[in-house]
């Protein structure tokens, strides 16, 4: 009797041993629904995604989702934890950005459920070709396309109408130096705000506009690059002109534009969500262009921030997960709820809708939303690599070492070597 006991016992340890092997994801939960589907992210995209979940659950009855709402930096934190331990602890779905997620599929190239396997390339020509090459390794996606960041100058209308401006004749950033000139002479404020010494946002959107970044298409080091010393003479050539005010951190900007110290901001379209928000007495004195070239009829196009979804390959809810993302990214109503919170769709079908079309009040009916959709199509593919952090820290150093006077060449050469050492360690 005892030995029969002992073997039981043993059976039954045996069992709970090898269940909890399993390495069990953030995804099991207890209860009469056994499992649910659960998703990592931050911020306005919670709403978002709250709100597709409960139109998908209306033909999906029996589907569940647990948004789970944490900072970017701990999403990352614990993303890069879980990877380390093989996928452990992980969500079903992760939000991770454009310029992270190279990083992660080539440090874990397996750590991704490959969407092209499911079927998701019937779904590939629904958005841009920039946004498909950075979620894809070896011909394969491994997320799917959220939102964007296209770019474009806004423009205070008033300004640029009292120094004679017309924002239709800014082709190229000489001509948008020169009117910065005009209104600081006209009217008596900045043309833009910029952090030189903690920031290199105009240094990348100017990059990517070349179809370059810190790296080249293979992954090279690319700060001593014909692209990087146009892009970092514009930064000079700005503060040389006087016609930047230094704002220092995001808070510091975005008080710029409200206040009207500055004229004009290149940024994001998400920029436009801030605007409305911080100044809306500012109603109908807003505009935008898009961003002025290096040379007449060249690029306009560029980009500026943006994320995806992925899937955990160690997912039990992975056919669930997937079935739910795929509604998420290509159902056009979806996306217009994305874009009502902010986040400008990578959705190409759902730019034909009245939201993009439209003329938009605050922005002197302009229809801004068209613009920044037709621009999508023209933004090149660049490559982030996973050494993205380490670039851009470099990258913002020469950018405060040329505006506050080293030779453009020296600095960045100076940037480059010592990024080389630190991606050799």
């Amino acid at each position: 009797m005892k030995r029969w006991f002992s073997l039981i016992s043993f059976a039954l340890i045996l069992t709970l041993v090898l269940a909890g092997c399993g390495g069990k994801s953030a995804n099991e939960t207890s209860g009469s629904g056994g499992k649910e589907v659960v998703a990592w992210a931050w911020n306005i995209n919670v709403p978002v995604l709250k709100k597709a979940a409960a139109e998908y659950q209306k033909e999906n009855p029996g589907f569940k989702l647990k948004v789970v709402d944490m900072g970017r930096e701990d999403v990352y934190s614990k993303l890069t934890t879980g990877l380390q331990a093989g996928g452990k602890g992980l969500p079903d779905i992760v939000l991770v950005e454009d310029d992270r997620f190279q990083g992660y599929l080539d440090a874990f190239p397996k750590a991704f459920l490959n969407l092209s396997k499911k079927g998701f390339d019937k779904q590939e020509d629904k958005f841009p070709e920039f946004k498909r090459a950075l979620l894809s390794k070896n011909g394969d996606m491994y997320g799917f396309p959220f939102d964007a960041g296209p770019t474009g100058v806004f423009y205070r209308t008033d300004y640029f109408k009292k120094a004679g401006v017309d924002p239709n004749g800014i082709k190229t950033w000489d001509d948008y130096i020169a009117a910065g000139k005009k209104i600081k002479e006209k009217v008596g404020v900045d043309l833009l705000g910029l952090d030189f010494n903690n920031d290199d946002g105009l240094f990348r959107m100017t990059l990517t506009q070349q179809g370059t970044f810190y790296f080249n298409n293979k992954g090279k080091l690319n700060l001593t690059s014909k692209e990087a010393k146009k892009a970092m003479e514009l930064n000079k050539k700005l503060k040389e002109a006087g016609i930047v005010k230094n704002t220092v951190g995001w808070d510091a900007s975005i008080s710029a534009l409200a206040e009207g110290k500055v004229a004009s901001s290149p940024s994001g379209a998400w920029l436009s969500g801030s605007i409305t928000q911080q100044a809306p007495d500012l109603k109908g004195k807003w505009g935008v262009f898009l961003l002025p070239s290096f040379e007449e009829g060249g690029n306009r196009a560029s980009n500026l921030g943006g994320s995806n979804y992925v899937i955990s390959a160690t997912s039990q809810k992975a056919d669930e997960a997937y079935k739910f993302m795929e509604y998420f990214s290509t159902t056009d109503k979806v996306q217009e709820e994305a874009m009502k919170g902010g986040l400008f769709p990578s959705l190409n079908t759902v730019y034909s809708s009245k939201l993009f079309t439209a003329q938009d009040e605050y922005f002197n009916n302009q229809t801004i939303w068209k613009t920044f959709a037709d621009e999508m199509k023209d933004i090149k593919p660049v490559n982030f690599t996973g050494n993205y952090s380490v670039a851009n820290s470099e990258a913002v150093k020469a950018v405060s070492e040329v505006t506050n006077g080293k030779g453009i060449t020296d600095s960045l050469e100076a940037a480059q070597k010592r990024l080389e050492n630190r991606i050799k360690k």
